[in-house]
């Protein structure tokens, strides 16, 4: 029998000594530290190791015979190679570089054409999002019609369609013009229907006079403006302007440190889900989120029509914040929602909360997007401000799966320079960060029960743990070799998992569903194709490769991971867990 190789010995070689790069992973901060300003813990540096076996194999894209089936049930018939056959510069044989971190764009009047929706695919946006606070259905199918026509004619890329939800949003009514707001000027808010002038305007919620006290402030669109209460009556708040500005038709109105008591899913919102539901989109993005109770309740209306959509919840509400874990998770991921959380809360927490947002999502394995005012100024300009550009390579760094573009795609001027900006600088960023401070901590339940109890007690290991085991040790696999990965999947699952643990190269994974192939459109790393799997996994990969091949993903000569793993194998009938090296020649 020929030699392997494990991966512990092999990452052993290549493991950063203590402190150093470990030491500097991304540490945790909890909430309550956030807030109240406690020393920052640091994570501990994960275990690396296992009895994991990789095989370094060779293999062509000719039809003929394969040297290694991939077919397990042949495990022995390939020729198994030492490392030592193989230096490591032959093995960092890299393709050029992806972006990893993926690109939303909202789309709206300046993106809603077909060529429009082209060209934004082709500077790099990953996500379309539908903002139902603005257009109505009729608008929004056409965009969706329109996304679907890409996907169906592009075979090298994809895009996902996030319907995004209005919520309870609290705004002020309609304007004929821009009213001026003064500094000291008394203007009022009342909840009577149809009122517009010089120094009232109505508000769309008839509780508005209920939630707001004397003294509270009142922030008009995400803070541009801003009024403090003096008086109220049963139907008016009156109020002094503070920092004065244009108040314009439909304005979103925050209370500082207060949420509306509305519910999360109005009836527009559960009409447009329908409405999403019958277009099957990949994703909701549900508005001011408070608890875990309104995410149970769209999952299981979702189920009840057989709907595989999936959840992301938006975290901009000071009742979020509180319930931050219960609601991510139940969740399928989460969206940083700076405008309104910047509303409620102080705005110099709203970094904190970000990075804390992000870490509980990776730690729980979800993905998570950054929002809002990223580039906001190319709204008006061509170019964006150094602070934006700042903005931007935070959030790569922090480890978001996903950046997003609002108004800067969808009304503003420079909507294909904004996306072109975004891509630049997030792979900007991606080439300079070191694997070892992209990748993330195991999951504390997974450290503490299955490495310390269930050790101990000697129990087996879940499915779960093993295949979160098994990426983890992939990714540091194929970091160590510097090799892309290629994966197999029916359900998404491992192209999950590996994108959690953040390989330093692409994740090609290769599905036979096309929804799967779009959901995979929003993960870090993941680059989604379609293709029918024959019930020869070795043909499969054939042909796989030579996909990789003429789409030019790959170079002849380079080293590819390659992964069969999961609850639901594809060439086995009960779970398996395997990995090679593979080295693809002409």
């Amino acid at each position: 029998m020929a030699t392997a190789t494990e991966i512990s010995s092999l990452a052993a070689r290549n493991r950063p000594s203590s402190g150093g790069d470990w030491a500097d992973l991304a540490s945790s901060r909890r909430l309550g530290r956030a807030l109240y300003g406690a020393p920052w813990p640091r994570r501990k540096p994960p275990a690396v190791g296992g009895g994991l076996v990789v095989r370094f194999v060779k293999t062509t894209e000719t039809s003929g015979p394969a040297a290694d089936p991939v077919s397990p049930e042949k495990p022995n018939s390939s020729r198994i190679l030492p490392l030592n056959n193989y230096s490591m510069e032959e093995m960092r044989v890299v393709s050029n570089p992806r972006r990893k971190t993926k690109i939303v764009c909202t789309i709206g009047p300046s993106t809603n054409t077909r060529e429009m929706i082209w060209k934004l695919a082709e500077e790099g946006m990953n996500v379309a999002r539908l903002n139902m606070s603005h257009g109505d259905h009729e608008s929004h199918q056409k965009i969706i019609d329109l996304v679907k026509e890409y996907n169906a004619q592009s075979e090298g890329h994809v895009i996902a369609i996030m319907l995004d939800t209005k919520g309870p949003e609290v705004r002020s009514g309609d304007v004929p013009q821009p009213i001026l707001f003064k500094e000291g000027q008394e203007f009022n808010f009342t909840i009577k229907r149809g009122v517009s002038s010089e120094h009232t305007v109505s508000v769309n919620y008839d509780d508005f006079v209920n939630d707001v006290e004397v003294g509270d402030i009142i922030l008009v669109d995400g803070g541009m403006m801003s009024l403090v209460v003096r008086s109220k009556t049963v139907d008016t708040v009156k109020c002094e302007v503070v920092d004065g500005g244009e108040l314009k038709s439909r304005r979103h109105l925050n209370v500082r440190g207060k949420s509306a008591t509305l519910p999360s899913i109005t009836e527009k919102d559960w009409e447009d889900i329908k409405f999403g539901v019958d277009n099957k989109v990949d994703y909701y993005a549900v508005s001011f989120v408070k608890d875990a109770k309104v995410v149970h309740e769209l999952k299981d209306y979702l189920k009840s029509c057989n709907a595989d959509i999936r959840v992301i919840v938006k975290i901009e509400s000071a009742d979020s914040i509180l319930n931050l874990h219960s609601i991510i998770s139940a969740s399928d991921g989460a969206m940083v929602a700076r405008g309104d959380l910047g509303a409620e809360l102080p705005i110099e927490e709203v970094p904190l909360l970000q990075e804390e947002i992000i870490d509980s999502c990776r730690s729980m394995e979800k993905p998570v997007i950054v929002a809002t005012n990223m580039l906001e100024s190319m709204i008006n300009h061509p170019t964006p401000t150094r602070a934006e550009v700042s903005d931007i390579t935070l959030a790569v760094q922090e480890g978001a799966d996903a950046i997003m573009l609002s108004g800067e795609t969808a009304h503003g001027k420079y909507p294909l320079k904004a996306v072109k900006v975004m891509h630049t600088v997030a792979l900007r960023t991606e080439l300079t960060q070191s694997t070892s401070n992209t990748l993330p901590i195991l999951a504390p339940a997974i450290q503490v029960s299955m490495l310390n109890q269930k050790a101990a007690a000697g129990e087996e290991f879940s499915q779960s743990h093993m295949s979160a085991m098994f990426a983890s040790h992939t990714a540091t696999m194929a970091n160590t070799l510097g090799t892309p990965i290629i994966v197999f999947t029916q359900t998404g699952s491992m192209a999950k998992l590996l994108s959690h643990y953040r390989p330093s190269s692409t994740i090609f994974a290769f599905t036979n569903e096309e929804r799967i192939k779009q959901r995979l459109a929003l993960y870090h790393g993941v680059l989604p194709i379609h293709m029918k799997f024959s019930n020869d996994a070795e043909e499969t990969f054939s042909r796989t490769t030579k996909y990789l091949l003429d789409g030019q993903y790959l170079k002849k000569g380079e080293y590819v991971t390659l992964v069969r793993s999961g609850m639901h194998s594809i060439w086995r009938q009960e779970s398996t867990h395997h990995i090679q090296v593979r080295k693809v020649l002409g």
